[in-house]
This record gives structure tokens, C-alpha cells and sequence, in this order.
């Protein structure tokens, strides 16, 4: 998952940044990373497994005084620069790019700071209280800056031409003021008041957000204990649900843990319900104050989509969904049951499920999978592995988050920071592969082009990752046994079903209860459950026997409480259609593929994301996309099954 801290110049809500100079020049892989790369392999035994922050501060002591010469810097940059926005000239213009440039360095710095030691323990007070001091600071200095987003987004073209000609320099930035300024034209606060105002908004939903995280994790996915058929008690959290129900061959365990969770997350909806409310409501009074109908309209014009493109995707996720009852059949015939239930889905369809995977072993497998690669892949993916970069083992009884996500360091041109939860099934290789994909491309980028130019939608970056999946599958099936090739294509198949159907549900569901909270008053936990259910039916398959209440799982989507990605999900299932695109390409011509993709990935938003597919790869975001997605599924289905029989 793409958790990537970027606070932007002068926009400050995470705006699309375009690259100029790479629009001229053409984008080349960055030649300290390839070069003489083809010798390079993994070291294991430099193989680091937790995170050393003291690349960032060396102590707390000193985070906090550069928070403190960080507030101190806001008053200055706006000393400085308000009456030069009196009258503005290109050169004052070209000087304002760059203080606000160093300073969204130096907060990127600290964001990522704060929020990497508040992910390894929600619960502490001083991590907790820095990353709200750090997102009051981010809110303070939106409004300090809020004379240039209303003067830059109100200038006429004459205005803008005048200033390009005065200031020949300026013109490497003009891709970046028409992404953050010109084009939001008709979106533009109206005047300093108003974008004090949504300063302040963004603000409270960055809080809501970190505070639905804490929930998530210590509420949540803590459901309480049950007693195992050996008569062991085992609580049942965010690491234990799944590994009873990945593992254990006992199907009344994974019945009495399933269980266990679906009846109190009814229980925790009534809580995540007011929380989640609030977001709605406040999402959307951000959207409208920017002159967009809601927050849904507001997420498509920030991605360069249309809602018409989403709903063909849905369309057809929906129609095609029977396109897995021949999974499903399947898995059923192997378990050797009468029927499927949801806690008969995740059980690794192996002779041994509980079998577990050393983690350096891991990071060999998700090596190999990538010698078809540029040679500079896995250059980065060895720097990664070795330089305390990835934080690795669960520890949910004291504080640390579930999940995974990556969070880029673009300011300091050095390895992503990725957060693990890695248990050793087959799960976690496809989550390690996952995460290394947004590792490649973050780092490709940062030494490709210049801090102001790293940026992009959220589904362009979760292409790569889910592209590594794709990598990983096929190496796995070429090269393990018959019976862990099969656990891992049938994985793989889940997490079409999980992309295809799950993500893009999510998704539908926001926008649906965004929908129901702005026209009724009281909306209960009770109705979000009831909202979930009825979209829940039009994507499942009818081949499982699910309860007569959809489990409420949007209660610990952490997703849909992000504070500036709203309506994520989707991303997933749009990036995983276009990835399974380029994996074809890449299979038909691997030379080819490699030239463009390493540039693709380099690039940033050199420039807007459908004309970057049109240039490098042909493909337009359309119906025809998200059939050719279901075609590969259907071929992954019987690939599956040929495969098993293979030595049966």
C-alpha cells in the first residue's frame, strides 16, 4: 500500500506535480543505479529487519527542535514573500518555488519522522502528540501561504506570459504551475479567508484519520480470546485472525475465529460509524468549498479521470464476476467439502498450509523473480533489503499497526521506508513483493528528477507493485514445487477476487455513503452495515455461503479514513488491470518493455497519466482494459488447474 508523505509547494494537499526538464531531455534510467548492476546480488547475511530512524534525527530531542525552526520558518516565508505577491514578478515567483521547495523538504523529513514512530506504536504519547503538532504545522503554514494559491490561481493568461518572459529560468517550472495552480482555475479558494478555511478542514482530516488509525488498531481488529480445539486459548487480533485462517487445517478454529471477528465488528460499527460520518461530511464541505460537487467529482479531477470510466470498470467486475466460480469450484473440490464458506477462503491451498517461509528466503525468492528485469531493480531491491529500511515482524500487543505501506523519503534521495507485518506465508511474499515495487519506483524517480517533480495519482503508483506481484507469481510457478506453485496461483487468484470485486466495492460504498450522510440526519453504524451488504451481493460469487449479514468490513478499511486519498481503493483495481496489461507486454517482448518501463517509472508526471500510458505503452483507461484484466483471470483459473494436475 502506497502511504507516501508528500506535502507538495504551495498546494500542501498532496497535488499532481509535472516534470518539464524530462519533457525536453527524455527520461534515462539513472546511471549510478544501473551501472555495473548485473553483478550485483543480495547480501543476506546484511540483511536488516527493523527500521533505524536515526538517518532522519538522531533522537527525539532533535525532531522536535527542527519542528520548532519549521514554525519559526512559516512566519518568515510569508514576511518575506506577501508583498512581493503585491506586485509579482517572474523572478519573485522563481524564488518563492524554491524557499517552498527546501521547506517541503524539511517537512517531508519530519512528517515521515513522526508517522513512521507512531506506525510502530500508536499508543505513544510523544510520537502521537509530535504527529499532530507536525499536522497542526502543515495546516498553519497553508494558511501562512494562502496569499499565493489565491493570487496564482487567479491570474489571467497575459499575466502568466508576461511573467515567463521576464524570467527565462522560470520556465522549467510552467508543467507545475499548470498542474497546481492554472488548471485549478475554476477550483480556487476565493480568497485568503476561504483557504484559511480549508486549510483548517484538511487539518481535521488528517486528525481523523490518525485517530481512526489508533482505533483500528487497539479496538478494532482486537476481538478477544476463543479456545482452539487443543483447548489453547488464542486472542484474536489483527496477526492472529489471518494466521488461523491461512493455516489452520482445523475448520471449526477458523470457524470459531471468523466468528468471533464478525460479531464484534457489529459492535465496533457503531463507533467507527460517528468517526466515519464526520469524514464524509467533511470531505465533502472540502470538495465544495473548492467549487466541486462533492469529494467523489473532486477525486476524478485530481486523477485525470471521469466517473463514466469507473462505472465501466464496476460494470464489468460485476458482470465477469462468474469468471471465478471456476476458482471457487475448485477450491472447494480441494478442501473436499460440500460447500464454500467465507473462513473456508483463505486457507493456503497446500499439503502443509502452516508451513512458513524465513524471511531472508523470502527476499531470495522475490529477488529471482526480478533477473528479467533492468539490472537496476534489483540493485535497489538489495539497497533496501540491507539499509534498516524495511520493518518487518508483527508486535500488534504493543502498538504496532497492522498491515503494510511504504512512505517515500524523496527529500533525502535514499531507500523508501516499507512496514511490514510478516508472518511467513505465502501472503507475506506477495506483500514483500508488493511493497518493493513502490520502493523501485520512488527510488528510480528521486534520482531521476528533480524533489518538486515526485510526484503522481495514486493509481500510477500502485502500478508497480502490483506488477511485482505479477513477477513474483511467475517465477514462483516456474520454479517451486508443484504443490507451493499451486498455493501460490490460487493465492494470486484471491487477490483478483480481492482487487477486483473487494477493492472496487470499497470504493462504491464510500461514494454510496458519502451519498446517504450528506441527505440524512442520522445515519447509523446499522445503515453503513446495511449499505455494505446490499453492495457486497452484486460482486459475490453465488458459490459461497456467506452469512445473512455481510461481515461490516469497512469498520477497519484503513483506506477509506485517509485524510487526501479519498476513495482510494479503487486505485488497486484500476493499477492491477494496467498491470496485467504490461506484464503481457512484457512477457512478449522483455527487451522492449524494460526500455519503457524503466522511464515510465523514472518520470514522475512528466505528463498527464493517460497520455504517459498512450506514449510508453498504448493503452487507454477504458472498457477493453478491464475486459482484457478478467480475460487473464479466466486463464489464471485454468492455469490453476492444469497445473494441478500435472504429477497428480
Amino acid at each position: 500500500m502506497n502511504r507516501k508523505i508528500s506535502l507538495g509547494v504551495a498546494a500542501g494537499l498532496f497535488a499532481i506535480l509535472v516534470i518539464y526538464i524530462v519533457v525536453l531531455m527524455g527520461v534515462v534510467p539513472p546511471q549510478d543505479i544501473s551501472s555495473n548492476a548485473s553483478a550485483q546480488s543480495l547480501d543476506t547475511s546484511r540483511v536488516t529487519t527493523s527500521w533505524n530512524l536515526s538517518f532522519l534525527y538522531q533522537d527525539k530531542d532533535v525532531a522536535e527542535a527542527e519542528y520548532n525552526m519549521l514554525n519559526k520558518t512559516v512566519a518568515q516565508i510569508n514576511q518575506t514573500f506577501r508583498p512581493k505577491f503585491t506586485d509579482l514578478t517572474g523572478a519573485d515567483l522563481r524564488e518563492y518555488i524554491q524557499r517552498e521547495e527546501n521547506f517541503s523538504k524539511r517537512m517531508e523529513i519530519l512528517t515521515v519522522y513522526a508517522s513512521a514512530q507512531n506506525s510502530l506504536d500508536v499508543s505513544d504519547a510523544f510520537f502521537e502528540n509530535l504527529l499532530s503538532d507536525v499536522q497542526n504545522l502543515s495546516a498553519k503554514h497553508n494558511k501562512a501561504i494562502s496569499f499565493a494559491d489565491v493570487t496564482l490561481k487567479s491570474l489571467p493568461k497575459n499575466e502568466w506570459d508576461r511573467m515567463f518572459a521576464e524570467e527565462q529560468r522560470l520556465e522549467m517550472y510552467r508543467p507545475y504551475l499548470e498542474a497546481n495552480y492554472m488548471r485549478y482555475a475554476d477550483h480556487r479558494p476565493a480568497n485568503e479567508t476561504q483557504a484559511a478555511l480549508l486549510a483548517d478542514l484538511a487539518n481535521q482530516l488528517t486528525k481523523l484519520d490518525t485517530y481512526a488509525q489508533k482505533l483500528i488498531t487497539n479496538d478494532v481488529t482486537q476481538a478477544g480470546n476463543i479456545t482452539l480445539g487443543n483447548g489453547k486459548e488464542r486472542a484474536i487480533n489483527s496477526q492472529s485472525y489471518y494466521e488461523i485462517l491461512f493455516s489452520d487445517t482445523d475448520r471449526n478454529n477458523r470457524k470459531k475465529c471468523y466468528d468471533k471477528r464478525y460479531f464484534h465488528l457489529f459492535n465496533e460499527s457503531e463507533v467507527m460509524e460517528s468517526l466515519y460520518i464526520n469524514k464524509s461530511k467533511l470531505d465533502d464541505r472540502y470538495a465544495r468549498e473548492r467549487n466541486f460537487s462533492d469529494a467523489y467529482q473532486a477525486m476524478m479531477f485530481n486523477y485525470y479521470l471521469n466517473a463514466t470510466q469507473i462505472d465501466e470498470m464496476n460494470d464489468v467486475f460485476k458482470e465477469r464476476r462468474g469468471d471465478f466460480d471456476g476458482y471457487y469450484d475448485y477450491r472447494r473440490a480441494k478442501l473436499g467439502l460440500d460447500n464454500l464458506t467465507p473462513y473456508d477462503l483463505f486457507l493456503q491451498l497446500m499439503n502443509n498450509p502452516d508451513e512458513r517461509y524465513d524471511y531472508t528466503d523470502a527476499l531470495k525468492d522475490i529477488e529471482a523473480s526480478l533477473f528479467g528485469m533492468d539490472p537496476a531493480f534489483r540493485a535497489i531491491f538489495a539497497e533496501t533489503a540491507t539499509s534498516n529500511s524495511i520493518d518487518v515482524y508483527p508486535n500488534p500487543d504493543h502498538g504496532k499497526q497492522p498491515g503494510g505501506f511504504t512512505m517515500s523519503v524523496y527529500a533525502l534521495k535514499r531507500p523508501a521506508l516499507i512496514f511490514l507485518n510478516y508472518n511467513g506465508f505465502i501472503n507475506d511474499k506477495y506483500a514483500l513483493a508488493h511493497e518493493m515495487g513502490h520502493a523501485t519506483n520512488w527510488y528510480l524517480r528521486e534520482h531521476s528528477v528533480d524533489y518538486l517533480y515526485c510526484g503522481g495519482t495514486a493509481y500510477e503508483e500502485e502500478i508497480p507493485s502490483t506488477f511485482s506481484e505479477e513477477l513474483f507469481v511467475d517465477y514462483a510457478v516456474k520454479n517451486y514445487d508443484r504443490d507451493t506453485a499451486v498455493a501460490v496461483l490460487a493465492r494470486q487468484i484471491d487477490y483478483y477476487v480481492n482487487y477486483f470485486t473487494l477493492q472496487t466495492m470499497i470504493t462504491e460504498f464510500e461514494h454510496k455513503a458519502h451519498q446517504l450522510i450528506s441527505r440524512k440526519d442520522n445515519v447509523s453504524g446499522s445503515d453503513l452495515n446495511q449499505l455494505w451488504t446490499s453492495l457486497d451481493k452484486e460482486y459475490r460469487s453465488q458459490k459461497i455461503d456467506y452469512y445473512p449479514q455481510s461481515e461490516p468490513k469497512w469498520t477497519y478499511m484503513s483506506q477509506i479514513y485517509f485524510a487526501t486519498d479519498n476513495y482510494y481503493t479503487f486505485n488497486y483495481a484500476l493499477s492491477k488491470a494496467i498491470a496485467l496489461s504490461l506484464f503481457k507486454k512484457y512477457q512478449e517482448d522483455p527487451e522492449k518493455f524494460n526500455k519503457n518501463y524503466i522511464a515510465y517509472l523514472s518520470a514522475g508526471t512528466t505528463m498527464t497519466p493517460p497520455e504517459k500510458l498512450r506514449r510508453f505503452f498504448g493503452l487507454e483507461i477504458n472498457k477493453k482494459l478491464f475486459e482484457d484484466a478478467m480475460d487473464i483471470v479466466k486463464l489464471r483459473v485454468n492455469q490453476l488447474k492444469e497445473l494441478d494436475k500435472v504429477g497428480s
